[in-house]
């Protein structure tokens, strides 16, 4: 289905969950991970310029996509919704909640960041892409296969400076948050903890022995924790420190 041009799925009938892609990909590189998921109502958006949404004249902003996952959302008459994102996903979910808190009720950040900074070095570089990302896109893409590099430019430019988040906009996000990443991923183990601290309801996650990759290497762990943090029956702990000081 389409709306204003943005491609979207609306499949299932379960609670509402919204799943966000990475950048370079579309919902379809969600899928392991939907399958994981299936007793979900899954909401999938492809945002502009990637999968089979159209591309927009002018730079990306993570500010502009959240606003474009939340027309998608008031469209659907959709009240609040979990959501999960991954990478470019996550940042995208993350502003969502900070520009919409109405519309989320839990966030799963997965292998993103707040910051640009927080990324290893040599992650945000100007290689190109791997081929099987621009042969995944021209299948699909109806701005055509040539479109591809300036998708690519486009990306380059948003990532040199965003996001650009702080921790007392993290301090802003009143809801539960999951942040978790591979333990071999593209994201600074400091920069994680930094925002584990920032949050006020965050968990964390960190998976051994996966990357940035996690979501197809291991969805049904990544399904083990979305859906614990769903729960509404859950316990801080016999011992617990951190929540009882924040409380």
């Amino acid at each position: 289905m389409r709306r204003n041009g943005v491609w979207f799925s609306d499949s299932g009938e379960g609670v509402p969950l919204l799943v966000l892609h990475p950048g370079g990909t579309d919902s379809r590189s969600m899928g392991a991970l939907c399958a994981e998921l299936a007793d979900y109502r899954i909401l999938l958006i492809d945002r502009p310029g990637h999968g089979r949404s159209a591309d927009v004249d002018g730079p990306w902003s993570f500010e502009r996509m959240a606003d474009v996952v939340a027309e998608v959302l008031d469209d659907l008459d959709i009240e609040r919704v979990h959501v999960l994102g991954w990478s470019d996903g996550a940042i995208v979910g993350l502003h969502l909640a900070l520009q919409r808190p109405d519309l989320v009720s839990t966030l799963v950040f997965g292998g993103g960041v707040f910051h640009h900074e927080g990324w290893h070095d040599g992650v945000l570089s100007d290689d190109p892409p791997p081929a099987f990302m621009a042969e995944s896109y021209a299948e699909v893409s109806p701005d055509g296969a040539a479109h591809w590099a300036d998708v690519v430019a486009k990306s380059v430019e948003l990532h040199r400076a965003h996001p650009s988040l702080t921790a007392n906009d993290l301090r802003q996000v009143r809801l539960p948050v999951l942040v978790i990443v591979g333990d071999d991923d593209e994201v600074r183990f400091d920069h994680v903890v930094g925002m584990y601290e920032a949050l006020p309801d965050a968990e964390l996650a960190v998976i051994p022995r996966s990357t940035h990759g996690l979501i197809v290497e291991k969805p049904d762990v990544v399904a083990l924790f979305v859906r614990d943090l769903h729960r509404g029956d859950r316990s801080d702990g016999v011992a617990p420190r951190r929540r009882v000081m924040r409380a």
